[in-house]
């Protein structure tokens, strides 16, 4: 019998969480029919100073394929929310607007590493 077979296997751990796990909820909706906003409830003091110093503006405008010149991000510590608001690449309701609510932009979000 070889030895390696008596060991079990675990999965490297990395000091970096994705932000679905570090946030309370994300979620995204219309801000008009011109503007889209994603909300991160951070939940915490701790979890909210840990995005804001993780998540980069450029990092998200590149997920988004978004202008970083037209990304407004909005940090509010006093609700532990952070907030990034952009154009939407489709006007509401338009034929090639996949997302007429503006509700599944989350979730592009939800799997990216925070140190």
């Amino acid at each position: 019998m070889t030895p390696w077979l008596h060991f079990v296997l675990s999965p490297i751990k990395s000091a970096m969480a994705e932000l679905g796990q570090i946030a309370a909820k994300i979620r995204s909706k219309n801000a008009g029919p011109f503007w889209l906003t994603i909300d991160i409830f951070c939940g915490s003091k701790a979890a909210f100073e840990r995005i804001t110093a993780g998540l980069g503006t450029a990092r998200v405008a590149s997920v988004f394929r978004a202008d970083e010149a037209q990304l407004k991000r909005f940090d509010i510590a006093a609700l532990n929310v952070v907030k990034f608001s952009f154009p939407r690449p489709a006007v509401q309701g338009m034929r090639s607007d996949r997302d007429m609510h503006g509700a599944a932009w989350a979730v592009l979000l939800e799997e990216l590493e925070i140190n």
